[in-house]
């Protein structure tokens, strides 16, 4: 067609309202262009979700869902227009939502995930995705069956650093020699003795119902809400039925730095220890070992997480591994390499003259991921696949570190059977999921 000719057709076919053209994915030509704009629904306007406004104005935020009505004033000024919603059942529904970013408290997750994928919905998920075994296998699962028409990210932002990739690579090109194992650790401590008791009642802008979700019911009380702009996950993350406290908090982006460079999938074994079980309320104190086995490039290896003052052994006396407030650790055949989120050091074995190893050539360096949502954004745009934390990627580890805290709370080493999603233990199978209130269902 030449050029005269086709902006007649597309002339044309615009007047008319006819001759749309329907691509195999179902969408209208256009709509996935980088340059389009995507219709999003915000989820938990506050808190976290404050930090990706920046980002969203460059998007149609179409609807925000918040329980707290009162934060819906200062949401509109900057997207005005958008439906507001106290429910996000209801607010998923909305016809014209191409995607969803999810910044409620971590116990609703799973679901609205579940919920925004099943409505072919991209979602961009902060962390975790999921408590449990049970929830990170079906997120995971929905999403590799639409893995090539939606976009998914774990809000592991950090992920962004270009630390994590250098890692990588260091540990892959063999600046340790052969891996032996690997362990991250996060030294941040929020004891507490048990649920709140009731004080008060919500005031009729808060809909404490709907805070508590798919969790079971719980008396109000204001310390839930009590902590600053961005950190009031701290005021209830450790609670069991709202979190999974330090494990799903900054295990995930500590855990993250390992994970990204050891390729692994399901372990095969795990087994747990840390303070006296208490039914309320996450440990403080945990260790937890996972056995994965060999893979093209590394032998079996475990992989370690420590947690509130637990910490592995010091490569070094002079060297003080708790000054990492959250960091990594990696064991090879031929020295250690220590990291934190943005930087890492290189300890050379005795003996160990550094000739086998040759770093990257810059034309060979992992590409950085830039910015973390517009990442997400661009692949809803364009290609689903290309985000650095897709629920694959990020819900196995997600299952992984769930299934530490079962091996804590059985006290036992268990063995696991990734396929299946089942240890050898039968007591431990049933804390692989939890009960969800009643009209919360998991897969809606």
């Amino acid at each position: 067609m030449n050029p005269l000719n086709r902006r007649q057709f597309l002339k044309s076919t615009t007047a008319s309202g006819a001759g749309l053209l329907i691509l195999p994915t179902g969408t209208l030509f256009g709509q996935n262009r980088p340059s389009s704009k995507l219709n999003i629904a915000l989820i938990g306007v506050w808190g976290r979700g404050l930090q990706h406004y920046n980002v969203l104005k460059n998007e149609n935020v179409v609807a925000l869902c918040d329980v707290n009505e009162l934060r819906f004033e200062d949401a509109l000024k900057v997207f005005p227009g958008a439906k507001t919603y106290i429910d996000w059942r209801k607010c998923i529904e909305q016809k014209d939502i191409d995607a969803v970013l999810c910044c409620t408290p971590d116990h609703h997750h799973a679901h609205i995930a579940i919920w925004a994928m099943n409505r072919n919905k991209h979602v961009y998920m902060e962390k975790p995705i999921a408590l449990t075994v049970e929830e990170s296998r079906l997120v995971r699962e929905k999403y590799l069956a639409k893995k090539s028409k939606l976009a998914t990210q774990a809000g592991t932002q950090r992920h962004a650093i270009p630390n994590f990739a250098r890692v990588r690579e260091m540990v892959q090109d063999g600046a340790i020699g052969d891996l032996q194992g690997a362990f991250a650790w996060g030294n941040r401590q929020l004891p507490k003795p048990g649920y709140l008791p009731a004080q008060g009642s919500p005031p009729d802008t808060f809909h404490f119902d709907l805070w508590l979700g798919p969790s079971p019911e719980h008396p109000y009380n204001p310390e839930y809400f009590s902590g600053k702009q961005g950190a009031n996950c701290l005021q209830w993350n450790m609670y069991w039925d709202f979190g999974t406290g330090q494990v799903g908090d900054m295990g995930n982006h500590t855990m993250d730095l390992v994970w990204n460079a050891i390729d692994a999938k399901w372990p095969t074994a795990v087994e747990a220890s840390g303070e006296a079980f208490n039914r309320d309320v996450t440990p403080v104190r945990l260790i937890t070992h996972f056995d994965h086995p060999s893979n093209n490039w590394r032998p079996e290896i475990r992989v370690s997480w420590f947690q509130g003052g637990a910490l592995p052994n010091s490569p070094a006396r002079w060297i003080d591994l708790d000054v990492i407030g959250h960091g990594a650790m990696f064991k090879g055949t031929k020295g250690v390499l220590l990291a934190d989120f943005s930087t890492r050091t290189l300890i050379p074995a005795a003996g160990a003259d550094l000739t086998y190893y040759k770093p990257r050539p810059v034309e060979k360096l992992i590409p950085p991921v830039g910015g973390f949502q517009e990442e997400w954004i661009n692949a809803c745009k364009g290609d689903p696949t290309k985000t650095s934390c897709n629920f694959d990627y990020n819900g196995l580890m997600t299952e992984q570190m769930a299934l530490g805290l079962v091996a804590y709370r059985v006290g036992k080493k268990l063995k696991y059977d990734g396929v299946k999603g089942l240890t050898d233990d039968a007591e431990a199978n049933k804390l692989l999921r939890r009960e969800h209130r009643l009209g919360w269902t998991l897969d809606g």
